[in-house]
């Protein structure tokens, strides 16, 4: 056998490579009367394949093996793949860990390089990505998290270690699934799937946090309003007594005063008022009250306009509102992923 001409073949894309040789060379050949040489070795190779991760783990990929000649070109050496081989013996029995090879093809090419032209056998796998694994692993419990933030939105507004501790334990939880996650998962610069759905349910859970700050917020904001009316009620009932008084020491009776000298007093008064320099202070004054009004009811308006929504309103929109946007993620994402 060792004094037999061999063709140089190598694996153009192996990473490595070694022969069988326990407990002898696992080597084969045989001569048959038309003159053709069965020549059989057993090579285990490590091959390298160029994957888009993209998609991952939602990928499906095509990986090669190449086989070709060192040194010899093509005026010397010819290389074809034999009637015979169709299919390969033992592939239907395969199965890996991680990948389905559901077909596979066999081409033959002509490399050109500046010393030739040299002939070239490949094996194209096209190749799934087993996906169950990473649905358990990956997807549920990362779904169980983001209803789980959800249930705080039934929890009481008034519980506030309940609702606070509920919302940082899901955000940990989720910090904690998506650093191991990653650990585990091929090393690229590309923004895989997998990355894309753990951040959308880290935005989701983080917002289920947000959402109540923002009720708790609200919450306070009214109780300051509730505690402000509560106070101005003595002084408006202090201002109607005032008044009360004030209008009864008005309506002091004029009886034993002379009518004709009253009705003079008082058109000496008006001519006073109307002639006197204090009738531009009077409408510089009513001007300022007009001023101060108009300003008044713009702030009220403003008010009107960013009122404070009821706490419990907050919470009933978030217990649809969330599941819904979180279901339409969901389908926009696995459309433009299995797709």
């Amino acid at each position: 056998v060792d004094k037999l001409w061999l063709p140089d073949t190598f694996i153009v894309n192996a990473k490595s490579a070694w022969f069988h040789d326990v407990t002898v060379e696992n080597k084969l050949i045989r001569l048959q009367p038309d003159g053709v040489i069965l020549y059989s070795i057993r090579i285990t190779s490590t091959v390298a394949c160029d994957m888009d991760l993209t998609k991952y783990p939602m990928d499906e990929q095509e990986c090669m093996l190449d086989l070709e000649s060192y040194g010899y070109s093509s005026e010397y050496i010819v290389y074809y793949w034999s009637e015979s081989q169709e299919q390969i013996h033992g592939l239907d029995k395969l199965e890996l860990s991680q990948f389905t090879i559901t077909s596979y093809k066999f081409t033959t090419d002509m490399m050109n390089f500046k010393s030739g032209q040299f002939p070239r056998l490949s094996l194209h796998f096209h190749l799934r990505r087993n996906r169950g694994v990473y649905i358990i692993q990956s997807y549920v419990p990362s779904i169980l998290l983001v209803a789980m933030s959800w249930v705080s939105f039934w929890i009481s507004q008034s519980a506030v270690p309940a609702r606070v501790s509920l919302g940082i334990t899901t955000v940990l939880t989720m910090t904690t699934l998506m650093v191991s996650a990653r650990s585990s998962l091929p090393r690229a610069s590309a923004i895989k799937a997998l990355d894309v759905y753990f951040w959308i349910c880290y935005v989701f859970v983080f917002a289920a946090l947000v959402e109540y700050a923002f009720a708790h917020f609200n919450a306070d904001y009214a109780r300051k309003q509730k505690t402000k009316i509560k106070e101005r009620k003595p002084n408006t009932e202090s201002l109607m007594k005032n008044g009360k008084q004030a209008m009864v020491l008005f309506s002091v009776s004029v009886t034993g005063v002379n009518p004709g000298l009253a009705i003079s007093n008082r058109q000496h008064r008006t001519q006073r008022i109307n002639t006197g320099p204090h009738r531009t202070g009077e409408v510089e004054k009513g001007k300022t009250e007009r001023k101060q009004q108009s300003n008044l009811e713009k702030k009220r308006g403003l008010k009107s306009i960013f009122k404070p929504i009821d706490t419990d309103t907050i919470d009933i929109y978030a217990r649809v509102v969330f599941p819904a946007a979180f279901a339409a993620v969901n389908v926009i994402y696995w459309i433009a992923y299995t797709m």
